[in-house]
């Protein structure tokens, strides 16, 4: 249950987090801005994945929190003048409120049903935002100020850079050790099967609307972050096909895993540049293709990418990254 098991892992985590704070002061700015939205994918991800991955309780609607974590930092510092390290835990807050709200009409439900009620709140939601003109400002969109600290302005990427690691980092922690404590082995009863942990004494009602608050909050969290990267929010960027994303992300990186979270996350938020990227060479390759690159590829990439996974590596990324480890400690043995 150690997060580390040697002190080679410590070493090499310490070398990553070194190379990965210098990184604005060598990369190009769209790196750190990608590095950014991957950050704040991750925080969403790891989200998700305490609600479906530890719990077994699927949702569609994730990027409903998302969206109320955004708008509320967002309207908390474009209206109220409320500093960004209020307004971004606010985010969290009140998502996990609505979490709430929706984890307890939602505790008899299960699979399919669970899903389409989920979807069915992403839905509402979305349409709240489009229609509440006077607070969120409708299809018009609403614009976030650049945050700032000690006077200090931190509206270009590589300033935002810090303050996105700060939080995926603490949140990361707090994932990690929330699946080693009582709480955790609890949702992990619940998934396994919950009418067995009912009768060994844990209570349902209690931890299934927990894992939805929690879930709720990492998405308000990344929500609030979002809004001050994108520095602009509209409701087409919280649809149906973003929560669609985030099942994808822990999915291909793996069901239960935190490590899973994260490699599906910074996976998926590259994987339109690595499409483009293909597509373009693709174009100077075959002319018949030049120009034929459009984002219903992306679409298409997902859900290819989801039966891949399935199919030939349920575990997902941290599987195949727990073979590659587990190959190096037995070399040069093979079992």
């Amino acid at each position: 249950m150690r997060i580390f098991q040697t002190i080679w892992g410590k070493l090499w985590l310490i070398l990553f987090c070194l190379a990965l704070l210098s990184l604005p002061l060598w990369a190009d700015p769209y790196i750190i801005y990608m590095v950014n939205i991957s950050g704040i994918a991750v925080i969403a991800a790891i989200g998700l994945n305490i609600l479906t991955g530890l719990t077994g309780q699927i949702s569609l609607g994730h990027a409903a929190f998302v969206a109320i974590g955004a708008y509320t930092s967002a309207i908390l510092a474009s209206k109220l003048n409320t500093p960004f390290w209020l307004t971004i835990p606010a985010g969290g807050i009140v998502a996990a409120f609505f979490g709430i709200l929706l984890g307890f009409p939602c505790l008899r439900l299960k699979g399919l049903y669970l899903a389409m009620a989920t979807m069915s709140f992403g839905v509402v939601v979305e349409y709240g935002i489009t229609h509440w003109d006077s607070l969120t400002m409708g299809v018009r969109g609403i614009s976030v100020p650049a945050p700032t600290i000690f006077g200090y302005t931190l509206g270009d990427p590589s300033k935002l850079f810090y303050v996105t690691i700060f939080f995926v980092t603490i949140l990361t922690l707090g994932a990690k050790n929330l699946a080693r404590t009582r709480i955790g082995r609890a949702f992990v009863a619940i998934r396994d099967r919950d009418v067995a942990a009912e009768v060994i004494g844990i209570n349902l009602t209690k931890y299934k609307v927990m894992a939805f608050a929690i879930s709720s909050f990492y998405g308000g969290v990344a929500g609030g972050l979002y809004s001050y990267s994108t520095t602009y929010l509209h409701p087409e960027n919280f649809t149906l096909l973003l929560s669609i994303e985030y099942i994808a992300m822990i999915i291909i990186g793996g069901l239960g895993s935190i490590l899973g979270s994260i490699f599906g996350a910074v996976f998926l938020t590259a994987m339109p540049d690595i499409i483009k990227g293909f597509a373009d060479f693709m174009g100077r390759q075959f002319v018949f293709l030049h120009g034929r690159y459009d984002e219903e590829w992306n679409i298409a990439a997902f859900g290819l990418l989801i039966m891949i996974f399935l199919i030939v590596e349920p575990t997902g990324l941290n599987g195949i990254w727990t073979r590659i480890k587990t190959s190096f400690k037995n070399w040069p043995f093979t079992y």
